[in-house]
């Protein structure tokens, strides 16, 4: 599907109480790919009132980890000099999940280049009334399949803490199998590397 772009709607009914009201998407945002509940799309600056709730989100400061981000220029400041950043310097990044019904902000999906890991790597955060829907497998595994057939990626990781079991029930149910711990730059955390690669047949 090539990329296009869209307008996206008004999200009149996200209310953060950290942020102080509705905040709006992009009149103009880049979509990426679709499936049949879900759009994904570029992330904007816009879109720093979500971003803001779901880095504080309980199961985010426990399983990604705390950024230190508690104010609405913060996540937008972090929004521009990481994922946007990270969509000029190599054509990817995590995106925006977007139920299609409604427009709906659901979480964030997609692949990242990260220091320390020689392959792209996916990861995924959802906010908590929709996760166990089946969202968050469905974005992943569009994100896989655009890795692979539009980024010709040979190869996708994934990265995870060993107690996050969430996430390594969805890894292996993607196709990603444990290969070895790793360790990133500046970060004395143990992580477990999953990976998949396409130049095997399955």
């Amino acid at each position: 599907m090539p990329r296009r772009r869209y307008a996206a709607p008004r999200l009149s009914d996200l209310r953060s109480p950290a942020c102080g009201g509705g905040a709006a998407l992009a009149p103009y945002a880049m979509a990426i790919l679709e499936t049949e509940r879900l759009r994904l799309r570029e992330l904007t600056p816009d879109d720093a009132g979500f971003m803001l709730e779901l880095l504080n989100d309980p199961m985010w400061l426990r399983f990604i980890g705390d950024r230190g981000i508690r104010t609405l220029e913060g996540a937008r400041s972090y929004l521009q000099e990481g994922y946007i950043a990270m969509y000029g310097r190599v054509g990817f990044g995590l995106w925006l999940v977007e139920r299609k019904r409604d427009g709906r902000p659901l979480g964030t999906c997609g692949l990242m280049a990260r220091a320390g890991l020689r392959d792209p790597d996916i990861g995924f955060a959802f906010m908590p009334e929709f996760r166990g829907q089946g969202y968050a497998r469905e974005a992943a595994a569009a994100c896989l399949q655009h890795g692979r057939q539009r980024l010709r990626l040979k190869r996708i990781v994934a990265i995870t803490t060993p107690d996050n079991q969430f996430s390594v029930r969805l890894l292996e149910h993607l196709g990603l199998r444990f290969e070895t711990t790793v360790r990133l730059p500046n970060d004395p955390l143990e992580l477990r590397l999953y990976a998949i690669d396409f130049r095997v047949d399955a």
